[in-house]
């Protein structure tokens, strides 16, 4: 039995006979060690199971995924046992794929990589067990990833960009402004007090029963806002971002989104629409809520880059700020990203969509920059253990609170 904090819980334990038959379908040697450094990486930390194999060099040498979206569509939500189940069902087939696609046997692995930090309990679990009894079987090290360090170090795949760089991380489950300056050098610099922009979204697009819009019935609840948003008018309704006064980096969304439940309250009344159905104002509500998101992520992250200019922790021309997550993906986001970038003379890089959300090949990576630089490698796992909950590096929002920064008003014509 692994032995687990109090906030983990116990780790689903996967058949060792069952992992020893997966691997007898591949010649391998136990212990086999190459001087390419090839990693696999495993991702299951919500409701995305997902394998790939990466090279030193960051070629992707094979990837498999498979994506519960349509299934927690259908529920409203993310049910966490429903998704460890379908963890279950799908893991061995996806580490199978994203191995045979590549070409590579497990005995040429140089680590495991696996996501253990933050996420779904039950769904951590998965991936951790089923990681170990394949660490055990082929006697390999195992590289316990933070899911967050993840996303930000992804950019260093696709991109020739060194550190340090300022991060922010959006999606439906986090949001965070981070300092990178190494491989597992953090410094954060705010995150949000309630819930996360994609979280915050997604209720918005349930409550406005999007599932329903012939346009919109199959795709997510962020998606079918930004899609929606595209046919209506921001302005329509006068809402102002959250935290105007607060001078640091920290994020809010609830209060926006009671806002909006109130606003599709006062127009099912007038309307006479019934909740459930689909209200005419739809598309502006949706465009509303996508740009007062966008402007309160945008005036956050400003405060962000001119404190670590103030401070000289960025260069102060071409300084990077990377922006990835699930909710990166929004163009509407990214273009009020992109005013930001260019009134503060920075360069905005996002990583592409497929790898701003939840992917194996950014776990593979996290673990080859981890595997290069020697931090993190363990050859007992004997106490792994998975956390739910897990910070981001060093915590300096104190810091940036007390600097006060006064943040410029920009021209958010987006």
């Amino acid at each position: 039995m692994l032995i687990l904090n109090k906030t983990a819980g116990v780790v689903f334990k996967t058949s060792k006979r069952k992992v020893h038959e997966f691997l007898q379908s591949f010649n391998f040697h136990p212990g086999t060690q190459f001087f390419h450094k090839i990693v696999l990486g495993i991702e299951t930390s919500c409701d995305d199971t997902a394998a790939a194999v990466v090279d030193e060099t960051g070629n992707v040498l094979g990837e498999a995924i498979h994506s519960q979206t349509q299934v927690h569509l259908k529920t409203g939500g993310i049910i966490p046992p429903v998704a460890q189940q379908l963890h279950r069902e799908n893991i061995q087939r996806i580490v199978q794929e994203a191995l045979s696609a590549s070409r590579v046997s497990p005995g040429e692995l140089s680590a495991i990589a696996t996501t253990t930090k933050p996420g779904l309990a039950l769904s951590l679990g998965v991936g951790l067990s089923f990681s170990l009894q394949l660490v055990d079987q082929l006697k390999k090290p195992f590289i316990p990833i933070h899911h967050m360090e993840a996303h930000a170090l992804t950019i260093r795949l696709t991109n020739k960009v060194e550190f340090p760089f300022l991060v922010l991380l959006i999606s439906g489950g986090h949001c965070l402004l981070a300092l990178v300056q190494g491989v597992s050098d953090f410094l954060l610099l705010g995150k949000s007090l309630d819930i996360a922009p994609g979280d915050m979204l997604d209720k918005v697009a349930r409550r406005l029963s999007l599932t329903k819009h012939p346009e919109c019935s199959t795709m997510s609840g962020g998606k079918a806002i930004e899609h929606l948003a595209k046919q209506g008018n921001p302005f329509n309704f006068d809402i102002k971002p959250a935290m105007q006064r607060a001078k640091n980096c920290d994020f809010s969304f609830t209060g926006l989104q009671h806002i909006i439940d109130k606003i599709i309250m006062q127009k099912e009344k007038e309307e006479g629409v019934e909740k459930g159905h689909i209200l005419s104002s739809a598309a502006d509500i949706a465009a509303t809520v996508q740009h007062t998101t966008a402007c309160h992520i945008v005036k956050r992250t400003h405060r962000a880059i001119l404190f670590c200019k103030q401070r000289d922790l960025l260069p102060q021309r071409n300084a990077v700020l990377v922006v990835s997550g699930g909710v990166a993906s929004n163009l509407y986001i990214r273009r009020a990203l992109e005013i930001l970038t260019n009134a503060t003379k920075c360069t905005l890089l996002c990583p592409p969509p497929r790898l701003c959300t939840d992917n194996g090949i950014m776990i593979a990576w996290n673990g080859i920059e981890r595997l290069r630089a020697g931090l993190g490698i363990l050859h007992d796992v004997e106490g792994i253990r998975y956390e739910p909950k897990c910070p981001l590096g060093v915590d300096i929002s104190k810091e940036v609170e007390e600097a006060a920064i006064k943040v410029p008003r920009l021209k958010m014509k987006i």
